[in-house]
């Protein structure tokens, strides 16, 4: 685990660095929107509007996009808030260290503040735009973020991706909300895609950057329970997706469009988990030096194709899901 006492000193060189001589901060627009997670919040925006879409029932075009809005703002201020209380291993991973607070370009109580605001502001217009439903589940998504994921789990247990997951699963709920005012069975099964589409997306990810949460205490599966064990897990939550994955058909929440697209989209991510499976993937050498990560370069090159590959999964079956929606 990362001792406090680093965290601390980390933030208050970070602290000393973002400001000039004047005390003037150095921050632009453009290091606050970074702080949002743009790419991230891409996602979000789009599995929000999925779940709009799909909602029975109507909203006006104005307080749909106005709901948007406010979903993709609540999960940028989730993001700054993250960044802010990870400023110090952010600082010492090589995915992350190009970010506004280890750069030095922002306090970071500027940070926190800007988190704090933007939480405030989104959740109050969500309200306002839809419904208390909605505002209350964004509301939610960002404390889970921040205090269950970022604060409780994230340093503290392997398991950190699979629970903390959950706060990415939230967006087409918060969005389907925004228009019925509730929570229905539909609305769990959207979620239940995100939650188990989470551990095998992250872990492809972390077998093939082990060293880099190795180094900052981030107790990754593959740290803690070995990459053997990891890519049995990535495997078994992959066919736990599929079956997840087809369940809509089932509901009546989809119909013949998104099986024939879905089925092959599924096949297609337990292929490549198969092949992580079979793999060596996050196998390092003793010397576990930042080189030797990419020793076994075909079992790493299985674990990076199926996280790229994760990613426009899931973009592709909540644009099915959607697009028949809107068709029918």
């Amino acid at each position: 685990m990362v001792n406090s006492n680093n965290t601390l000193d980390t933030k208050a060189t970070l602290s000393d660095v973002a400001f000039n001589t004047s005390g003037i901060s150095l921050a632009k627009p453009s290091d606050f929107i970074a702080l949002m997670k743009p790419r991230v919040m891409s996602l979000v925006v789009f599995t929000a509007w999925a779940g709009l879409v799909l909602a029975p029932g109507s909203i006006s075009l104005w307080n749909g996009f106005v709901s948007i809005l406010c979903i993709a703002a609540g999960a940028g201020a989730s993001g700054a808030l993250n960044m802010w209380y990870d400023a110090d291993i952010d600082a010492e991973m090589s995915r992350t260290k190009k970010r506004p607070l280890p750069q030095g370009k922002m306090h970071p109580r500027a940070a926190l503040g800007f988190g704090i605001l933007v939480s405030i502001a989104s959740v109050w217009m969500l309200h306002i735009a839809s419904n208390f439903v909605a505002a209350l589940l964004l509301a939610f998504t960002i404390f889970f973020y921040l205090v269950i994921y970022t604060i409780w789990l994230k340093r503290r247990t392997p398991q950190n991706i699979v629970i903390g997951g959950a706060a990415g699963a939230f967006p087409p709920m918060i969005g389907w909300a925004a228009v019925t005012g509730d929570i229905s069975l539909d609305s769990v099964m959207l979620f239940m895609l995100i939650f188990i589409w989470t551990p095998p997306h992250f872990w492809a990810l972390a077998l093939y950057k082990t060293i880099d949460y190795e180094k900052v205490g981030i107790p990754m599966m593959p740290n803690v329970k070995g990459p053997a064990s990891t890519r049995k897990q990535i495997m078994f939550y992959s066919l736990v997706l599929f079956i997840i994955a087809i369940l809509p058909i089932f509901s009546g929440l989809s119909g013949s469009l998104y099986a024939v697209c879905s089925i092959p989209l599924n096949i297609g991510f337990v292929a490549l988990a198969f092949k992580v499976w079979r793999s060596k993937a996050g196998e390092i050498p003793e010397d576990k030096t930042d080189t030797s990560l990419y020793a076994v370069k075909s079992g790493d090159r299985a674990a990076r194709n199926l996280f790229a590959y994760s990613i426009v999964y899931l973009f592709a079956i909540f644009s099915v899901l959607a697009a028949e929606a809107l068709l029918t």
